[in-house]
This record gives C-alpha cells, sequence and structure tokens, in this order.
C-alpha cells in the first residue's frame, strides 16, 4: 500500500497548474499562493536521490520564492529521507494513514438520522469552506479561491460532502480527491466546534468513502490528527497501513550551489 499511495501523491501533484520534475522529484505549485501546504514536492516510488539532485530541487523552490517542503511515505522510497536529512531539511511531522476498502467499509447507525448532501451551488462551496476554517482554528482563512478547490475537486472527478447545522449555515464536510493509482485521498474532515459530538465526521467520511467506491476506486485513505478522530474513522472501516513524512527546509539553511547539470523540466 505503500506505493500505492506514493504513487498517488505522485500523479496528485501532476495534476497542479505548474509542475517540475527534476532529479527523482515530481513538484507542484499553485500559481498566486506562497503556502507551503499548497505547495510542495514528493519522490517518485523507488526513487534514489542523489545530492546534486536534493540541491536542483531546493533551487526549484528558491526561484519561486518558497519553502522547500516535500510530503510522501518514506517506506515507497527508503533513500529519500537521509540525503533530504543531509542537506538540512527538517521535520514538520510524521503521520500515519489510515485505508479503507470495499470489504472494510462500515456504515455508521447515526448516518441514517444526518443529512449528509453534495454541495451544489457557490453558496454552499463557501458556507462549507468557512465552516471547514472555523474546524481547523483558521489555519486555512474562509477564501473565494478555497470554495473554488472544493467545486473543482467536486468537478474533477473526486467527491465533496457536507452536513447543513439545523441552526442554519454548514455543521461540517470534507472532500475526497480524484482516484488515482486505484486510491483516492480523504481529507480535511471538519466539524464546527459548536456541532461537535453528533456523528457529523462518521457520516461525512463514510459518505465520501462509499461515493468513491461507486466510481471505481478500490481504496481511500486519509491521515489523522489525534486518538479521537482514529476511532472514528476505524469504527468506519479504515485500518493502519503506514505513515507518511513531512519535512522542509529551515529559511535559514544555506543555498546550495548551482548544479552543473540543464534545467529542470517543466510542465503544465
Amino acid at each position: 500500500m505503500d506505493i500505492q499511495v506514493q504513487s498517488f501523491a505522485v500523479a496528485h501533484l501532476r495534476r497542479r497548474p505548474a509542475v517540475v520534475e527534476t532529479g527523482g522529484f515530481v513538484a507542484g505549485f499553485i500559481p498566486g499562493t506562497d503556502n507551503p501546504y499548497l505547495n510542495y514536492a514528493t519522490p517518485l516510488p523507488g526513487a534514489e536521490p542523489t545530492e546534486r539532485d536534493v540541491a536542483a530541487l531546493i533551487r526549484v523552490f528558491r526561484e519561486r520564492g518558497l519553502l522547500p517542503r516535500l510530503e510522501f511515505a518514506p517506506q515507497a522510497a527508503p533513500a529519500v529521507e537521509a540525503v533530504l536529512r543531509a542537506a538540512g531539511f527538517a521535520d514538520e511531522a510524521v503521520h500515519a494513514y489510515l485505508v479503507c476498502t470495499p470489504r472494510t467499509l462500515t456504515l455508521p447507525r447515526s448516518s441514517d438520522r444526518i443529512r449528509v448532501r453534495t454541495p451544489q451551488t457557490d453558496e454552499e462551496f463557501a458556507a462549507l469552506d468557512a465552516a471547514l476554517a472555523e474546524a481547523f482554528g483558521g489555519v486555512f482563512p474562509p477564501s473565494a479561491e478555497g470554495a473554488a478547490r472544493l467545486r473543482r475537486t467536486q468537478e474533477s472527478g473526486g467527491a465533496v460532502r457536507f452536513v447543513p447545522d439545523p441552526e442554519g449555515g454548514v455543521a461540517g464536510g470534507a472532500s475526497c480527491s480524484p482516484a488515482a493509482e486505484g486510491t483516492a485521498e480523504l481529507s480535511g474532515v471538519g466539524t464546527r466546534p459548536a456541532c461537535r459530538g453528533r456523528g457529523i465526521a462518521a457520516a461525512v467520511t463514510a459518505a465520501l468513502t462509499e461515493a468513491m467506491f461507486s466510481q471505481g476506486a478500490g481504496s481511500v485513505w486519509l491521515e489523522y490528527s489525534g486518538e479521537g478522530s482514529r476511532r472514528v474513522y476505524e469504527r468506519v472501516g479504515y485500518r493502519p497501513h503506514g505513515t507518511r513524512l513531512y519535512v522542509s527546509l529551515p529559511p535559514t539553511a544555506p543555498a546550495p550551489p548551482a548544479p552543473p547539470t540543464g534545467p529542470a523540466r517543466s510542465g503544465g
């Protein structure tokens, strides 16, 4: 599963509006934002980069004024972590990921009492974006671009779901990427603080997972942020499978020398 998840990460970044591939790495960028969680790189499965390859990758980020940053499943590219650390990359986080298959999916009993909907209008996408921003403490402030990303996810073969708040607005929701390499990533499961404890996260997770299976995905994977959320996902049928590593190069790290090789290949 590590290889499949890492292959998905590569395919996911290749969907970015701006893509650079160099030395066994794929870097994906979204022009107009310097958000490091939206601009990052990942290695190809089994990549064995050299110091020169890493130096070239760092330059790709610094030429754009961005933080050099990677997300990847280290078990799928065992040679990568050591060479990144030698270049000065430091841990941001290590997240375990869980996987659900059609065989393990379990619909929660509470889901039949919770109305899960698919957003259709600009107002619904904006309300969901605002609810998720509140759920995650403002890490991603609500914005027109955030709402547009949710719509693009829905329209490009992924899935987006939300639960209305009986008192108005959106109580919580999440999205799932379009499938690639036979799997899809479910992310951003969030519930507004005032609406927690009602089974919303489980209902949304189950609905999205079931939707992706109906579209042909062989599995869906996600990362969790704490033991409480892990238990929610495991009740829906998600099972532990591996870890993903997040690393970045501190801004104070010295710039690497320009490699004597040709320029990195860039794509759209």
